[in-house]
């Protein structure tokens, strides 16, 4: 049962992180289309932020996510920090 929550743990790491990239990829395709959008076109660096924002958490979480992952493998005795 161990073995499949560490699997499923770092399956979900690579996901964020991924995700994370993906957001950091799309940015630029899609600031255009929303600077279209009248009401936003005023706060466009808040928005910009927030994606970016965004994909910075993303793969943050997911880095540690795998980075916890790693140290629980090489020390299995060590208990998870909170």
């Amino acid at each position: 049962m161990a073995k499949n929550k560490k699997v499923f743990q770092l399956v979900w790491g690579i996901a964020l992180v991924l995700a994370g990239i993906g957001v950091f990829y799309r940015i630029p395709q899609v600031m255009p289309k929303i600077e279209q959008i009248k009401q936003f076109s005023s706060i466009m660096f808040f928005i910009r932020f927030c994606f970016y924002f965004l994909g910075v958490l993303l793969i943050g979480g997911g880095v540690k996510k795998l980075y916890d992952n790693y140290q629980s493998q090489r020390d299995p005795n060590k208990p998870k920090s909170a």
